[in-house]
Formats: C-alpha cells, sequence, structure tokens
C-alpha cells in the first residue's frame, strides 16, 4: 500500500455529495458522463473563462485545527464596553439542546404551521417575554437587529400617524450605531432627522420621535411628561429600551409610547462580535396591520385544537412588492428562541435576581468612586457607570490601566469614560476597576448597595407570570420541555426540505461547532482592532475565496440577511450614480417572475418599479427588456435580475441584458439566491453584473434556524466598492469615509461565519465545483422522473432545468378540485416538509433538492409525490369523495386513527401511504390550522398552558 494514498483530504466532499450515486442520475437523464451532462445544460456563452480559484481542500480534523489557530489570534478581555451589546451567560441546557441541536437550527421558516408547532411556540414564549416587558398586547416574533428596528420603527410612525410633517426626532442619547443606520433609511425615504435633547422633542413638528430608555451613557431620564407632550401634538413615538433594564424599570408602554424596540442579545445570546441577535418589535394593538416582520398567533386546527401559525403572514410588507415599506423576510427565529428560553428556564424570580445584580455592582461601584471624590456623571443609571476625569492625560491613563488588566472600558470622549455592567461581572472585577479608576486598592465593598434607580422608575407589576416561565427551572424539566418542542417540528435532521430557491442543504456538523467556541462568541463587535486579529484574518479569507467565486473586486459582509443585500447591494448603486452627478435615475427594471423583496427593496431606495415581461418559457422577454430600456434611458438607474431565473433556467441572454442595461446607463444588481447553480460554472461579474448579493443561509450552508439567521454580504466591482455599506464606530476597510450604514455592527452577524469558513475550507476548489454539478444533477434528476406524473412548467437548453424545477398542479386541480395546498399538507403525511408553494406562479411547487441529498432520500420523495398523484387521480374518478379524502384531511395526527373512523379510505392510507413512511414516521401535532380565523382572532401571546395539553 502506499501511504500518501491513504490521505484524502478531499473526505468531506464525499460526505456533503453521494459520490457513489453519480452513474445511476446520470443514467435516469439519459447522460454518459457528468461533463457531458454539465455541457448539455449550462450554455456556453456563461462558462467562466478560467479554473476556480480556490485553495485545496483540508479535511475536517485540519480545517477545524487551521480555525482555532486563527481563532486564538481574538483576544477575549472583560467587556465592559456596552453600547448594547454585553457579555452574558448561555444557559448548558440552552446551548446543548437548542443552539447546538440540528432539530432546531436546520428547519426552516414556519410557513407549514402544523410540522411547525415547536418552533411557533417558542417563539409565542419569546413574544409573551416582549409583551410582559414592555406593556403593550402585541410583539413581533424578531428582527434583524436593534439599529433595523429603531429604521423600521421610523418608516411606521409615518405610515400609522397623522401629522403632516416629514420631520423624525432622535434623541441624541440613542446608541451611536442605530442613529447610523436611520441616516442610511431616511434619506431615501425623504425624511428629515432632527437630532437633538430629549427634553426639547415636543418643540418642534414631528411625525415621530424615538427615544433611548437606557441612554447610550447610562441615564436613565424619566421620559413621561416629554411623551405626553409630544402625544398631544399627534406624533407617534417609538422608544428604544434595553431589555435587561425593562425588568426593572417602568415599561415603555407606561410612560406613554407607542412603540417598544431593542436587543433581546442580553437574554442568554452571545456578543459574536455583533451577531446574530434578535431584536423586540412591540407595539399598540392598532398598528399590528402596519408592523414589519413577523407575529406568531393563536389559532386552532381543523378538529378545534388549539394551534400556532404565523399570522396576518400576508401582510409581511416584502409581498405588496413596490407598495412595500419594508423589505422584511427573515428574521432571527433561532436567536429568539435562545432569548425567549433563557426567560423559561430563568423565570421572573431568576432574570430579576439577574437585573438586580447588574444594577448592584454597577451602584456600588459609582459609591466606591463617589466616596473619594471621583465625578460620576449620572447619578441615575441602570448599569453604565460613566465617570468624568476633567483630563484627557488623567482618563488615558485609566483607560490604559483597565485593559493591561484585562479590561475593555469605552471611551465616550476626550475626558470621560463608562464602564457597563452586565451578566457575567463579578464581585471581583469591582476591585479590579476600582484600582484602574481610583489609582489605588480599597477595603471589601458593602454588601448592604442602595440602588440608583429612583422609586418612581421602578416598575410596579408583576412580570413573566404565565406557566411556561414558571415551571421549567430544573435540568430536567427545562430538557424535557425542549425535547417535546422539537418533536413537534420537521425539520432536515429527519429528511429533505426541498424547498425551491431556498436551498435547505447539509448544515455539517463541523461547520457548526466553531461557533460556540469562546474566540468567536465572546468578542464585542467594538473591541479594540488589536484584539480581533482572528476575526480580521477570518473576514480576509472569506472575502478572497467569494471574490473567486464570484468575479467581484471586493466584498462587504455587513448585510445581516438576503434582504439587506438586497437593500445594500441597490443602496450602492444609488450611492455611486449620485457621485457621479447621477441621482436623478430613478428607475428600476425588475422580471415580472422576481422575488417579492426585489420591488420592495427598490420603493425602499425611492425608485420607481418598471416590470419587464417574460416570455412562455419563464426567460426576460429581451425585446420587452430593450424598449425599456431604451424608454427610460435618461432616467435608467438599475435592473434587479435573479440568475439562474426565478423559474429555475439558465437564460441564454444574461449577457445580452447587462449589456443593454450598461448601453442605456443602468447598472446591474444580481440577486443571488441561485448562487447555487453558479459555483465554478460561472461567475456574475464575469457576465455583466455590477453588483451580487450572497445568502449565505443558502449556498454557502449557514444554517436556517426556523426562520433566521441570515447572512447576506455582496459582491461588488471596483467603481461601487467604495459606496459600500460603512460604520460610524468601526473602520469596515472597504467604504469609503462617510458612507453610513445598514446594520448595527460593521460585519453584520459576523459569528456565524464561521460556518461558511469551515464549508469553504473543507470542500476546497474542487469540492465547490462538484457541489454545483451535483446540485444540477439532482435537480435535474428529480426533473426526470415527476415529470412523468406531472408537467415540468419551464426548461432551458435541451430541455433541462438548473439547480430547481417547477412542476405544474393547475391541471389536476381543475380535473379533481384538489389544491397544492392539499398536496402540500399530505407530504407531511409522507414525512416531507413541502416544496415552495404557489411561487413564483400560482398553483404550482418549486423543488430544489440540492448536492446535498442522496438517491435513496430523492427517490422517497419523488415515490411520495407519485403516490400523491394517484390519491389525485382517485379523487377526480370519484373514487373517493372531493369533500372527504386523505389529502384534504391531510395531516392526519395521532389522535386521528386511534378514534372513531368514518373516512371512505382506510387508517393504514392516511398514515402509512408508503412503505418507507412506517419506518420512521413523523406525527404532525395538529391538523390543518385555520389561518382565517386566527386572523380575524388576532392572539399572540401564550394561552393559559392546558390549552396545549390534551
Amino acid at each position: 500500500m502506499k501511504l500518501s494514498e491513504l490521505f484524502n483530504p478531499n473526505e468531506f466532499a464525499a460526505r456533503h455529495l453521494s459520490f457513489g450515486d453519480e452513474a445511476a442520475l446520470l443514467a435516469a437523464v439519459g447522460e454518459k458522463s457528468m461533463d457531458d451532462f454539465v455541457g448539455n445544460t449550462v450554455p456556453q456563452s456563461i462558462r467562466m473563462p478560467s479554473e476556480l480559484d480556490l485553495p485545496e481542500a483540508l479535511t475536517e480534523a485540519d480545517a477545524l485545527a487551521k480555525l482555532k489557530g486563527i481563532a486564538s489570534k481574538n483576544v477575549i478581555n472583560k467587556s465592559y464596553i456596552g453600547l448594547g451589546y454585553y457579555p452574558t451567560r448561555v444557559p448548558n441546557v440552552i446551548l446543548r439542546n437548542v443552539l447546538e441541536n440540528p432539530g432546531w437550527y436546520t428547519a426552516y421558516t414556519p410557513y407549514q404551521a402544523e410540522i411547525a408547532q415547536g418552533r411557533l411556540e417558542a417563539l409565542l414564549n419569546f413574544q409573551q417575554v416582549c409583551i410582559d416587558l414592555t406593556g403593550f398586547p402585541v410583539a413581533g416574533a424578531s428582527l434583524l437587529d436593534e439599529a433595523t428596528a429603531a429604521a423600521e420603527a421610523m418608516a411606521m410612525t409615518h405610515r400609522v400617524g397623522k401629522v403632516k410633517s416629514e420631520r423624525f426626532f432622535v434623541d441624541e442619547r440613542v446608541y451611536p450605531q442605530t442613529l447610523d443606520v436611520m441616516k442610511t433609511r431616511a434619506k431615501y425615504f425623504g425624511f428629515e432627522l432632527v437630532v437633538g435633547d430629549f427634553a426639547q422633542a415636543d418643540e418642534g413638528e414631528y411625525f415621530g420621535a424615538l427615544f433611548q430608555y437606557v441612554g447610550k451613557d447610562g441615564d436613565v431620564q424619566d421620559l413621561q411628561s416629554v411623551i405626553g407632550r409630544l402625544k398631544a401634538k399627534g406624533t407617534i413615538v417609538a422608544i428604544a429600551a434595553d431589555i435587561m433594564s425593562l425588568v426593572l424599570l417602568k415599561p415603555p408602554a407606561e410612560l406613554g409610547a407607542d412603540i417598544a424596540l431593542g436587543n433581546t442579545q442580553r437574554f442568554g445570546v452571545p456578543m459574536g462580535f455583533g451577531g446574530p441577535h434578535a431584536a423586540y418589535f412591540a407595539f399598540k394593538d392598532e398598528f399590528k396591520r402596519s408592523a414589519p416582520g413577523r407575529i406568531i398567533g393563536v389559532s386552532k386546527d381543523a378538529s378545534g385544537k388549539p394551534a400556532l401559525r404565523m399570522a396576518l403572514s400576508t401582510r409581511e410588507q416584502h409581498i405588496r412588492r413596490e407598495k412595500a415599506t419594508s423589505n422584511i423576510c427573515t428574521a432571527q427565529a433561532l436567536l429568539a428562541n435562545l432569548a425567549g428560553m433563557y426567560a423559561v428556564y430563568h423565570g421572573p424570580e431568576g432574570v430579576k435576581r439577574i437585573a438586580n445584580r447588574i444594577h448592584a455592582l454597577a451602584s456600588a461601584f459609582a459609591d466606591a468612586l463617589v466616596s473619594d471624590g471621583i465625578n460620576v456623571v449620572h447619578k441615575v443609571f441602570f448599569d453604565t457607570v460613566t465617570v468624568d476625569f476633567g483630563s484627557k492625560e488623567k482618563a488615558d491613563q485609566v483607560f490604559a490601566v483597565a485593559l493591561e488588566s484585562g479590561y475593555n472600558l469605552r471611551r465616550v470622549n476626550d475626558t470621560q469614560i463608562a464602564a457597563a455592567f452586565h451578566e457575567t461581572s463579578v464581585r471581583e472585577d469591582l476591585t479590579d476597576l476600582y484600582r484602574a479608576f481610583a489609582g489605588k486598592d480599597t477595603a471589601a465593598f458593602a454588601d448592604d448597595v442602595k440602588g440608583r434607580l429612583n422609586t418612581e422608575l421602578l416598575r410596579q407589576d408583576d412580570i413573566l407570570q404565565h406557566p411556561v416561565f414558571n415551571r421549567y427551572h430544573t435540568e430536567h424539566e427545562m430538557l424535557r420541555y425542549l425535547k417535546k418542542l422539537e418533536d413537534r417540528d420537521l425539520a432536515m435532521n429527519r429528511s429533505m426540505i426541498s424547498l425551491g430557491s431556498c436551498t435547505m442543504k447539509l448544515n455539517a456538523t463541523a461547520e457548526m461547532l466553531p461557533i460556540t467556541w469562546a474566540e468567536f462568541s465572546d468578542i464585542h463587535p467594538y473591541a479594540p482592532e488589536a484584539q480581533t486579529a482572528g476575526y480580521r484574518e477570518l473576514l480576509a479569507d472569506m472575502e478572497n475565496s467569494l471574490k473567486a467565486i464570484t468575479g467581484f473586486d471586493a466584498i462587504s459582509f455587513q448585510p445581516n440577511s438576503g434582504a439587506q443585500g438586497e437593500y445594500s447591494g441597490m443602496l450602492s448603486i444609488r450611492r455611486y450614480q449620485e457621485a457621479n452627478g447621477e441621482g436623478h435615475r430613478n428607475i428600476c427594471l425588475i422580471p415580472k417572475s422576481a422575488h417579492g423583496t426585489n420591488p420592495a427593496t427598490a420603493a425602499m431606495l425611492g425608485l420607481k418599479v418598471v416590470v419587464v415581461d417574460t416570455d412562455e418559457h419563464g426567460n426576460v422577454n429581451i425585446d420587452d427588456l430593450k424598449a425599456k430600456a431604451e424608454q427610460h434611458r435618461d432616467a435608467l438607474s438599475a435592473i434587479m435580475i435573479t440568475y439562474p431565473s426565478t423559474h429555475g433556467v439558465y437564460e441564454e441572454g444574461i449577457r445580452d441584458i447587462c449589456r443593454i442595461i450598461h448601453e442605456n446607463g443602468g447598472q446591474v444588481y444580481m440577486d443571488g439566491a441561485n448562487l447555487n447553480a453558479q459555483i465554478g460554472i460561472m461567475q456574475p461579474a464575469e457576465v455583466g453584473a455590477d453588483v451580487l448579493h450572497m445568502n449565505l443561509h443558502k449556498t454557502f450552508c449557514i444554517p436556517h434556524g426556523g426562520g433566521g439567521p441570515g447572512m447576506g454580504p455582496i459582491g461588488l466591482k471596483a467603481h461601487l466598492a467604495p459606496f459600500a455599506p460603512g460604520h460610524t464606530l468601526t473602520d469596515t476597510h472597504s467604504a469609503s469615509a462617510g458612507q453610513t450604514a445598514v446594520a448595527a455592527a460593521a460585519y453584520g452577524s459576523a459569528s456565524i461565519l464561521p460556518i461558511t469558513w469551515m464549508y469553504l475550507t473543507m470542500m476546497g476548489k474542487q469540492g465547490m465545483k462538484q457541489a454545483t454539478r451535483w446540485a444540477l444533477l439532482n435537480a435535474n434528476y428529480v426533473a426526470k422522473r415527476l415529470g412523468e406524473d406531472y408537467p415540468i412548467l419551464y426548461t432551458g437548453k435541451n430541455g433541462r432545468v438548473a439547480h430547481e424545477c417547477i412542476v405544474d398542479l393547475r391541471p389536476l386541480k381543475a380535473e379533481s378540485g384538489i389544491t397544492e395546498t392539499d398536496i402540500a399538507k399530505r407530504l407531511m403525511d409522507y414525512g416531507f416538509h413541502a416544496p415552495t408553494v404557489s411561487f413564483p406562479v400560482a398553483g404550482t411547487l418549486m423543488i430544489e433538492p440540492t448536492e446535498s441529498e442522496s438517491k435513496a432520500e430523492l427517490d422517497r420523495f419523488i415515490a411520495a409525490l407519485k403516490q400523491i398523484k394517484q390519491e389525485v387521480l382517485k379523487v377526480g374518478r370519484g373514487e373517493w369523495p372531493k369533500e372527504d379524502n386523505p389529502l384534504v384531511n391531510a395531516p392526519h395526527t395521532a389522535s386521528d386513527v386511534t378514534g372513531e373512523w368514518a373516512h371512505p379510505y382506510s387508517r393504514e392510507e392516511a398514515v402509512f401511504p408508503l412503505p418507507f413512511v412506517r419506518e420512521h414516521k413523523f406525527w404532525p401535532s395538529v391538523k390543518r390550522v385555520d389561518e382565517v380565523y386566527g386572523d380575524r382572532n388576532l392572539v399572540c401571546s401564550c394561552l393559559p398552558i392546558d390549552a396545549y395539553e390534551d
């Protein structure tokens, strides 16, 4: 034997892909080799001219070792920087059983409610926490971060308010990153931001106002009187409130506000260099149909049993396309689950103990400084003590001593330093910090501490009284509660999820392990640059890889969702055109087949959407595109185009499309939702795109987390790179000076980037190219096999599809009355999540098998849809009544088959329709959910616990 042959650096690719299936799959689609198959599927005109310039693959062990070396270059100091980010403790039972559990992190957004009841209950718990702490009756199921939540609040106050003004007031005490993002959004909404003293907010005419509670430098102010004066003038008021402080402070609703928002990071979510973190968003009941994001609501199922689902789902702003005021289509569901479970585990007494301890430590520290004659700036504060030393030299000295002792503080200005206490602060920290601030040791701090919050600022009501927050405080009980919820969900640890355009592929364990390493999770986003060398190296590595893959000159990692990536890409185009005296360009061409987020994004940037027709094959109608580009030549800003098309086809004319836009003065934005069909085959920049967003939670293996987190970095050509998002507190090393931000942290949800780094490193040059080829092969295999029973709506060259295919159910529906929804629900009885339903064409299923599914799994899925076809035909022939058959009654629960049975089909046909189903049966916990009832009777808070129990 040869020793060299016993080492296999490409071993991971063979675990991500199923190489043993290649011959059978190729034979099924009528090809002899993979090269022949790709040649007959991908137009030669788009093929990249050179090989993919990536390093060779590393094994899982070698990749983890290399990443550990990079991570070790980060310095973990004790963080007292604050500004909305604080060290916290993730309870171990939640860490292991939620954050590190594929049953939670590989699930999809809960659009199919019947197989998402566990996550939906967890998100309802999160909403209840937000309702309790803010005092409002309605809260959403999370937004991306506090800064974007504030920007969404600004937009919402404008659309619900009645004051005829375009001016919005911002408290000068808001976090600087929040103001930075608000400036970006306000410009293209046409709003004027007025930043000033909170107490003087009522001196002007404003459609809305935002106050910070607690202020960025730690002060707690009584906002009630100024809010009252603003309300008398008709201004809609939002409060950005620290979630931990609200455990002790009067709730925003009691202060008279209309909206409350903030970050829930302090509830057991690591800092992670800035994210991902779930923002909360709570508001008055009358605003519920104007709110951004998602709301989880209580409804009932077909048997009358309580059941949860996403309420008012068609109200999601981006679905309104160009009439939208927000393009939100993802949230931070996984992180919201962590925060909600933190409250469940600790309960009301536990979170009060944590909040009181934080406040007591800060108060004791301030008392010791004051007793030494040191100037503590604010008498009333929650956790942040700001000290004015009177001179820059003294402040420099204190900062340096603290840094040398392992503490990161915040420089407020030349003479002031702030120390923000937090959940992991201990008594020893008081001594160390006092030594740095006072320049000497001190006697032990008194055990009896008088708080710094005035009685009139404290809340008087009880919080977290629902039973869910009062019964799972032992680890055994918590473990079993989490397992119970997990078992109600169908995630990728059970079966494939074939959602078209959503790319639900393997999230390998080796990719996931590093996100909980302290070297990545315990870093503050505003830590000194010298302490973040590991993160900088990680970002540089990924930038080089993504540039090689896409052909772009620069990468911005700030966008923390796909929708944010869209916004950032189009924002860069707008800024570039303005800098070149072409700010008047305000026409955006968007094909009819585009994602709803595309026109929503364009509208948010002040662009007028002009829709381009598609032809009978689903491609962009080149003649219509050319006519409209020439018609709007003088005002053309850009085109937003998805490639391969939303219809799952490689359009032969993509180079012509880009050329036509450029010849008429516009820029090309490419939506990267379908990048999984491009890597190693084509480069977006090379075919003519100027900017592209990349969904790392799709193509690059960051898991969907039940509806988030996501990452949407953008690739830019050199002329657009200076106009990428910047950041007020962090040098992004890409954007030119003065470019405002789109997200709270400079590098978005940085702590999940190691997932993509591991994927790229373990796959290497050959693996990444093979992944694309297998994505195409699997999709064409599915299309070929299903095409025997269903029409495949669109195909491209040689009758091929790209990485996804659209199955047309409309002929069956016309013959039988069985709808696409019936088929989607029936798939649950077979143990599968439905593909994408009725997008981009009503009455269809869009199927994307991805490259990481084996032939055996594909065959099970195909068998399910073939058997469902036979069931539909039985209904069409009258063998089963249209009003009583396995499809319209789907899904079937365990209680269905153990009770009385009066259906014209057997119990066996209902729940074990094929032999493989019996081997690994997934039982939906509820029958079909009544969406209409839930929207007419909106309840978005937790029901009494016995309502969930049989």
